[in-house]
């Protein structure tokens, strides 16, 4: 069974800036894709981001120029840096991690952007 495990949240004042982590039991070669997605208390879960086995990625226009997907092959893990974060960021967020057929959810982390 794949493991997707997420680090990294926590309490941030807007403007700041924090990493989240997506660490998987595997290669994230095994992957498709891996994906971030977000769920505001009361709102639907949202995609944030994508970074595809070619390392092409693509964002969320309500992120696209603050946040940025980057990765690291040999800890399998891919990462996620929110800068200039807004209160509207505040959510949880999960990692999946998917493939033909197949997707794998991690259980999230809580990003909370207040003064």
């Amino acid at each position: 069974q794949v493991q997707v495990v997420e680090s990294g949240g926590g309490l941030v004042q807007p403007g700041g800036s924090l990493r989240l982590s997506c660490a998987t039991s595997g290669s994230i070669f095994n992957f498709i894709a891996m994906a971030w997605y977000r769920q505001a208390p009361n709102n639907e879960r949202e995609w944030v981001a994508t970074i595809a086995q070619s390392g092409t990625t693509n964002y969320a226009d309500s992120v696209k120029g603050r946040f940025a997907l980057s990765r690291d092959n040999t800890k399998n893990t891919v990462y996620l840096q929110m800068n200039s974060l807004k209160p509207e960021d505040t959510a949880v967020y999960f990692c999946r991690a998917y493939g033909l057929g197949t997707q794998y959810w991690g259980k999230g982390t809580l990003v909370t952007v207040s003064s």
